[in-house]
Formats: structure tokens, sequence, C-alpha cells
């Protein structure tokens, strides 16, 4: 079917209108704010290497890397000797206790993160680490450890022998991006990619406290997309997030990677093109446009594809390095948010370098349906300097908050439709000495309104540096 863009250009401004983004926010309502309170070190010989622009203990699309749950914070990380950790502190003790959990990572590539995930259902800890393209390593804990963490021991005992399937489950020989996400029903998924970069689907498996089943896969990785370019026939949808809001609504902003680099002015820049948005009301089991309409359905013969119709609601060609797997939330009304960024054309229309180009003209962007139902964009006024991601979350107010690589934090309130964005924090000056990208703990930002950032400090070459994490008071 023809692509159809659903954010008119007119939309695409670098600033939005105050009163279609204002939302349901009052003016009493307090605007974004961070307030450090402290600092805690995870592991003062953590894991160091590049590759990929970046680290294996602080990537990006790392879904849980920290998570908080009944009082105990929870983080995952590879030792300076390649063990697998899980740590946990009980709030407000700044000491993390740490178990192995009998893993070593294989190789240097960064994409061979730990993910974690808790199935309420039964209480478990759920871990998913070591896979680029390749076999996956799951491990579990024993039920109820979630539950009654002061009654059960932190020890390596609490936690099963890792395993190269789900309980048995094979998924796929070619594993990439593991992300688990709780249902409302308490039940675990685990979203994952099948085969490549450039020629992969996306996936659902779904834990109920017995057993795991793979629902299947959901984006196809067929079509032809043309750009002015060139064609391409091969691709995979690179997911900027996958998560549920209030009313049990699963979300998933993306954007396509294509596997012919004809499609691009440069074969310098990246193939990214597009970015789409699609929602689910069955928890995954079909996928539905913006307008509603069915577009795929996981486990069956229509998936989610670049040749369907209502996906694109920001459209962009390959030619200015748009990021994949960027950042996305939802508000307090159950409305999608997301973080772009790429070269604005302002800067040229053909980058060459996408790391270069990126670093010294790439600016975020903060895209976001509004009350009326419309697609809004404002640019972010805060230059990357970095080729790298920038995570989003909201806090209870539903101010915006941005971090941007090396821990530099911004924010927009509600009440100004988002248009006063503003630093509010900046590692750079403040000496962190943060690699790059930075993780964040999800979770902790609606239980007790504090901002917990995980950074890891630069380092050479494969010598070992600090994991750190800091922690923030939010509006409450």
């Amino acid at each position: 079917m023809k692509r159809r863009t659903l954010l008119a250009a007119a939309a695409l401004g670098a600033v939005a209108t105050p009163a279609l983004g204002a939302g349901t926010a009052r003016a009493a309502d307090p605007g974004p704010s961070v307030t450090l309170t402290g600092s805690t070190t995870l592991d003062t010989q953590a894991l160091f290497f590049v590759s990929y622009n970046g680290l294996v203990n602080n990537n990006s699309f790392q879904k849980n890397a920290m998570l908080t749950y009944k009082g105990y914070q929870y983080a995952v990380w590879y030792t300076a000797d390649r063990n697998a950790v899980v740590g946990r502190r009980k709030f407000p003790s700044t000491t993390w206790s740490t178990v192995k959990v009998g893993h070593t990572l294989r190789y240097n590539d960064s994409h061979n993160v730990i993910s974690m995930g808790i199935s309420k259902v039964d209480g478990r800890l759920h871990l998913n680490m070591d896979s680029h393209s390749d076999g996956f390593t799951y491990v579990k804990s024993v039920a109820g450890l979630m539950d009654n963490p002061a009654g059960m021991s932190w020890t390596t005992s609490r936690f099963g022998a890792p395993q190269s399937t789900l309980d048995g489950l094979a998924l796929t020989s070619q594993f990439t991006y593991p992300q688990f996400i709780s249902t409302p029903e308490g039940k675990l998924q685990l979203s994952y990619r099948v085969a490549i970069s450039g020629n992969g689907r996306n996936a659902l498996a779904e834990y109920d406290g017995t057993s795991w089943t793979n629902l299947g896969e959901w984006t196809s990785s067929t079509g032809t997309y043309t750009s002015e370019h060139g064609s391409s026939t091969a691709r995979n949808m690179y997911l900027h997030g996958i998560d549920y809001d209030k009313n049990g609504r699963l979300h998933s902003f993306f954007t396509w990677r294509e596997q012919n680099n004809a499609v691009m002015c440069n074969s310098g820049g990246i193939t990214n093109h597009d970015t789409g948005y699609v929602y689910s009301d069955d928890r995954g089991r079909t996928w539905r446009n913006n307008a509603g309409t069915v577009v795929g359905t996981t486990g069956g013969s229509d998936k989610v594809a670049v040749t369907d119709s209502g996906l694109v609601i920001d459209s962009l060609n390959p030619d200015h390095s748009l990021m994949n797997q960027e950042s996305q939330w939802t508000d307090s009304a159950g409305r999608p948010h997301a973080i772009i960024s790429y070269v604005p054309g302002r800067f040229g229309q053909c980058t060459t370098n996408y790391v270069t180009d990126r670093t010294n003209n790439g600016r975020a962007f903060h895209v976001r349906k509004n009350a009326s139902g419309t697609w809004q964009k404002t640019e972010i006024p805060v230059p990357l300097n970095s080729s790298q991601r920038t995570k989003l979350f909201l806090d209870k107010y539903d101010n915006a908050y941005a971090i941007f690589p090396f821990c530099r934090i911004a924010g927009a309130s509600a009440a100004s439709g988002y248009t006063d964005w503003t630093t509010l924090y900046d590692g750079v000056t403040a000496g962190l000495n943060a690699f790059g990208e930075v993780v964040f703990d999800e979770t902790r930002i609606g239980q007790d309104h504090f901002l917990s950032v995980m950074y890891q400090e630069k380092s050479s070459g494969t010598t070992p540096s600090a994991l750190r994490s800091l922690n923030f008071s939010l509006p409450a």
C-alpha cells in the first residue's frame, strides 16, 4: 500500500504552539526540576571497552539495566573479570550487594547488554544477556525473591543455572535487543529482534508464571522502499521502546533501517529513515496504526511492513543520520511521547559521516501526540555534541525531561506546551567524566519521584572504570 505521512509539514516547525501541546497541565503545577540528592558507586572497576561507539554496561537501548521494586533498587553489569552480576540496595542505603549469576561475557561487543524484568505474577527476577545476532543467555531467580527481599538472602543460590533457552523454549539462533515488559496483569513479555541489522523482524514471547510461550514475529523485513537515490528490498524496524501506559495500551515508536546503501546520498551516512508509531490494545497480539487500523498480527501472516499506510508520523529521508533506538514515554493521559535525533536540513541535505555530522550538528526533537490528537514536534535547543542517543521521561505533572549523553539533563513544562526547554543539570561541567550514553531507572520515576541515572566513567582501551549512579529528586 502507498505510504502516508501523518505529521503535516506545517506541524514540523522547530517550535510548537503552547496551546496545542499544553494538554491538561494546570498553571499551578510545578515545572521541571532535578535536585541532586547523592550518588552511589556500583563498581569501582567495571568492564570497559568501546564498540559501536558504546559501552556494554551503558547502552541506551538496554531496557531495565536498573529497576526499583518494593523498596529495593536493582542493577546489572559486567565486572572487570567479565562476570555478569546483579546488585541491589535497600533505600536509603548507598551500599550495593552483588551476586554473580554464573555467566561471563563472551565478546567485546557493546550490544551484548544485560536486561532485567520482573514477573509480578510469581515474584521472579529475569535476566537476558550476551547476544548480538546469535544465541542468548537467560537466568531467572527463585519465585518470591522480589516480593520478600528482606526475608530472602541475596546469594547466587537464589538464581537458577544459565540457560540458552527460555526454560526450554528456543526462540531463534539470531537473537538481539532483549527488552522485558511487565503486562498489567503481572505477566512478563520479552521483546527481541530475529535475524540481523537491515534484515530483521521484531518478535514477542510471554511468561505467565508457569511457562514461556513464543507469540511470534510482528514486523516484516520485506517490501520495497524507494528514496530519491535508490531502492531497498530488505530492512528492519528499530524500536524506540515498547511500553504499556496506565490504561494497558502498548505503544511503540520506531524507525526503519534499510539494508541497501543505495537509498542514501552518501555511503558514510546511515540508512535510517522516518519515525513511525504503532500501538496494541490486546497485549501485543495485533498492531494498529495511528488511525486505529490493524496493520499487523503477531505470529500471523500479515505483519507490520514498510509498505503499510498510516505508520509514518514524522517523514525523513535517509540523508540526515536519523538515530535508531532512541527513547519514548507516555504521559498521565496515556498520550505517547518520543525523542528522535538527526542532523536538520539547515546544516545540509546530505550527511557524509554520521558520527562526525551528528556530533557537530545533530539535534534532538520531542515528538508527541497532543490533547487534540495531533502530532507535534519541538526541537530541543541543546546541541548533541555526540553521535549517541538521548533518553526521555515525564514526571507526575507531565513535564518532559531529556537526558543527553554525558548526563546532561534538560526539561520542558507541560504548561508551556513543551516550548520552554532549558538545561537543568550538566554532567560535563559537574566533572562526572561520563563516557557518553547513560541509562536510568524507568520504574523509579513513578514510585517515589526520583531519577536514578547510571553512567560509566571514561577510560581508554580496555582499562576498567567506575560505574556510578546519580540520584535526583523530582517534583512531587
